[in-house]
């Protein structure tokens, strides 16, 4: 017994799309968090090809993604939006490599989980090599519901998200930053990527228009909410807004529960939620706001009343990191919870 010693198994990890915003947050968050990663191999397009990152103290350089980029690859992290998706996820998993994706392209396929590892880990223990990460809102915004909805299952909920450039990746972040420096300089803010100026600016419109008069990214909100939730009866409205913050999202919530629930039970249920953390004193200007959520593992709630339409309704609002846990940091604990499940 003096001589056993713990074996940890380690494992070869890619992550796709590695020079994104997302991809260098998990690979931040991967040495943060000490994942056991045996080799680490990052991916990109053949113009990021030769960059350099330092991972554990040695240089790890990009490489080009193609068909055989996933030989001897236990787990990939994929984050280079649903088109590289669905053209390697399979050629990944053909390989014996579990994808964990953060796009859009596997979500609402009735064979891929769908996970926030917080509320709905035992979708993990069937899956056929693909798991999706939901959307950023969605994850940022059911965290916040998840403990309520445990207590009494919730009815409806009425959204409005408040959503950072950053969520559209480094050209939003990029466009932001251009644009308030013009307007300092007196000069004409250029709009290159957004539909509209975002400076000084609320764009009411992320994603495609829907025949239906919503859009694609507040229908993700809708199906997301019902597929992780496991129930196809909830009533959702959603109106998803970018506005000029760099990180972290925010969403303002309404909801109407099947039984009432008093708001002191609710700030309890919340503060010992995991993943999320209380800060609901508002009389002394203490509540959730992006700058306090960015760089935060943790979801931040507050502002929590009882509303004033709804006969067992609650309003509340919450802002989380979207690149941390609405993405990069959801997608490696999808991979440490499968780890721990013995499922990958």
């Amino acid at each position: 017994m003096d001589n056993l010693q713990l074996i940890v198994k380690k494992y070869n990890i890619a992550i796709v799309g590695a020079t994104g915003v997302v991809g260098e947050t998990m690979l931040s968050i991967l040495e943060e968090r000490n994942f056991p990663v045996n080799n680490l191999i990052l991916l990109a397009s053949e113009r990021s090809s030769g960059k350099e990152y330092w991972f554990r103290g040695q240089r790890s350089t990009v490489k080009t993604l193609n068909e055989n980029s996933f030989k001897d690859i236990n787990i990939a992290l994929f984050s280079a939006g649903a088109m590289i998706s669905k053209q390697y996820a399979d050629i990944a998993v053909s390989e014996g490599c579990t994808v964990i994706d953060n796009s859009s392209a596997f979500r609402m396929d009735s064979d891929v989980p769908l996970v926030i590892p917080e509320i709905n880990p035992e979708a993990l223990s069937n899956h056929n090599g693909i798991i999706a990460n939901p959307n950023c809102t969605t994850i940022v915004t059911l965290m916040a519901l998840n403990a309520i909805n445990k207590y009494s299952k919730i009815k409806k909920i009425i959204a409005s998200s408040y959503q950072a450039v950053s969520g559209a990746g480094q050209d939003g972040i990029n466009e932001l930053i251009d644009q308030n420096k013009a307007i300092v300089i007196g000069q004409d803010p250029q709009i290159k990527y957004f539909s509209h100026q975002i400076a000084n600016n609320l764009i009411p419109k992320i994603d495609r228009m829907d025949e239906n008069g919503f859009t694609a990214e507040e229908m993700k909100m809708v199906n997301e909410t019902r597929k992780i939730f496991n129930d196809e009866n909830i009533r959702i409205s959603a109106t998803c807004v970018r506005v000029p913050v760099k990180t972290a999202h925010s969403v303002a919530v309404t909801i109407e529960t099947e039984n009432k629930i008093p708001i002191d039970n609710v700030r309890e249920m919340i503060k010992n939620a995991e993943g999320v953390e209380l800060l609901d004193d508002p009389l002394n200007n203490i509540y959730p706001m992006p700058l306090l959520a960015e760089g935060k593992d943790s979801c931040l709630v507050g502002r929590i009343r009882e509303d004033l339409v709804f006969e067992n309704g609650i309003s509340l609002w919450v802002s989380g990191d979207q690149l941390r846990k609405g993405a990069a940091l959801n997608t490696i604990q999808i991979a440490e919870k499968m780890i721990e499940m013995g499922v990958i």
